[in-house]
């Protein structure tokens, strides 16, 4: 069975494949290790380009022997010399190779050599006579022998579906990938320590739970073998990092994945990362001003700009951001009165034409056609940073109601590019109150909602032992670092974004 699986492998190389795979087996009979592992860079070719590309060559004069290891991207071949532009994932640099200079051993290996390969060399740092910056190289060796040929060295890879299920691939032929990812990596290091500074705890809960809750969402299923019990991959962390505030830990924040079984698009992806948060005696109002002063801190600290351009749109990430109730915004984005977006009528007569069932749309509370009004004829319009606040109460399970009017909650949402990023509010402590919702909830479930959660009665227990006035909040990193980097389609932002499965070969290998 093994030798089949080979086999089947093995098929499919190409004569290209075949003459790297005669050039590995040549540089294993000169006794020369295609896959070698004891050879080590002591510089990056980033600190070289900043150390003497900006000088002369007379300025250069004599380098100390630099060791380098990087990707070969570029082969300029003549006879007994050539350069190879190489990449060491910091930045792009020539070695030179010369039969006068580098040492026989070397200048034999480079005959083996195909663009793909990563080499090691050691030589010292000159400029050519026209100007350009390189590595003299006085050894060379290959550390790896590459068998599957790159794509075309001009144009890269630039089929979409295999750019994402390549990404190894995608990275390797476009440095802009790697930096967008890199970046990325920056705005997650940044908000972390942003969190530790305000002594925020980090903290890991569950991924698999027992009761699917914390937000309204279609969940994983999957089964625990030994407890023979059904779990659900979670959709958000919420109701765990609330039993912490609980235990007496005051302020937390966890940084992680949920799974929501919903549609791909461009901004969705099953697994995400969010940042989740919660702030003991703070409220929702407070948690506007720290997200103001994050967001804003990312674009200071990391972007070094106060101004990003998504597609055709310049967002100011400065401060102050906009600050409007639900109503307010549907007010000013329709041209309606506060008065007129109080009346169930007016809402309904905003909602003629969308895309949706005319009689369930009918058939909708006043604060439910209110959110649909706002989702389908506000939310797009919302590009530069805005709050808004005043939901429902609902449509929001977990959510505090407003001390003056119960009608509604005390809550944000945190809107950029027309998208939701962010989403807060004073939590619910009161645990008659989410007892009632819960089971409104599983009143729903059981109608045929598969988004609505079922009462998660331990969580009613924790909260009947009290939750201090508390306030939380959820972003999520993936839509805000596409935003933040301009990237238009999630799959961008993410390493190794969902696919569907590749099939190698027509058919399955079998006995």
């Amino acid at each position: 069975m093994k030798d089949k699986h080979v086999s089947r492998w093995t098929e499919q190389f190409n004569e290209q494949m075949g003459v790297r795979l005669e050039k590995r087996k040549k540089l294993e009979d000169s006794g020369s290790q295609p896959y070698k592992n004891n050879l080590k860079p002591n510089t990056t070719f980033k600190y070289l380009s900043e150390t003497y590309g900006h000088k002369t060559k007379e300025e250069i004069g004599e380098t100390p022997r630099y060791h380098v290891a990087g990707r070969v991207m570029m082969v300029r071949d003549f006879g007994k010399a050539a350069f190879l532009q190489c990449d060491d994932g910091t930045s792009r640099f020539q070695l030179y190779v010369n039969k006068q200079v580098t040492s026989e051993k070397g200048f034999a290996e480079y005959s083996h050599l195909d663009f793909g390969d990563i080499v090691y060399a050691e030589g010292d740092v000159f400029k050519t006579m026209k100007g350009e910056l390189a590595l003299n190289a006085r050894e060379l060796s290959i550390l790896t022998k590459s068998i599957r040929p790159l794509p075309e060295k001009f144009h890269g890879l630039t089929d979409a579906e295999l750019k994402y299920r390549m990404r190894y691939v995608d990275m390797i032929m476009n440095p802009d990938t790697r930096d967008k990812l890199r970046r990325r990596s920056d705005i997650v290091r940044y908000i972390r320590e942003y969190f530790y500074k305000a002594d925020f705890l980090e903290v890991e809960t569950p991924m698999m739970h027992s009761i699917a809750g914390g937000a309204a969402a279609k969940p994983f299923n999957t089964h625990h073998n030994a407890l023979n019990m059904e779990l659900f991959m979670r959709i958000a962390p919420e109701l765990h990092l609330k039993r912490l505030i609980v235990g007496g830990f005051n302020k937390v924040f966890e940084m992680n994945r949920c799974f929501r079984n919903e549609g791909l698009s461009l901004k969705h992806n099953p697994e995400f990362t969010t940042i989740e948060f919660y702030w003991a005696y703070a409220t929702y109002h407070d948690l506007m001003d720290f997200t103001e002063d994050l967001i804003s801190g990312i674009a200071r600290d990391v972007l070094k700009t106060e101004v990003v351009r998504f597609k055709d749109h310049d967002i100011n990430l400065k401060g102050p951001y906009a600050r409007l109730t639900m109503r307010e915004a549907v007010a000013k984005y329709t041209n309606s009165s506060m008065d007129q977006v109080n009346n169930r009528d007016h809402l309904l007569g905003l909602l003629k034409g969308i895309d949706q069932d005319p009689k369930k749309v009918a058939a909708l509370s006043w604060g439910r056609l209110l959110v649909l009004a706002f989702e389908e004829l506000v939310e797009a319009k919302l590009i530069q940073p805005t709050f808004i606040t005043e939901y429902p109460t609902e449509v929001s399970p977990l959510s505090r109601r407003n001390d003056e009017n119960p009608d509604f909650v005390d809550r944000f949402e945190f809107f950029m590019n027309g998208w939701e990023v962010g989403n807060a509010f004073s939590e619910l402590n009161n645990p008659t109150d989410q007892l009632d919702r819960f089971a409104d909830q599983a009143v729903q479930k059981e109608a045929g909602d598969d988004e609505a959660s079922d009462v998660d009665y331990d969580f009613v227990r924790a909260l009947e032992y009290g939750m201090p006035p508390t306030a939380g909040q959820g972003i999520g990193i993936d839509r805000l670092v596409m935003i933040l980097t301009d990237s238009h389609t999630i799959r961008d932002v993410i390493l190794f974004p969902l696919l569907k499965k590749e099939h190698l070969f027509s058919e399955e290998v079998s006995e």
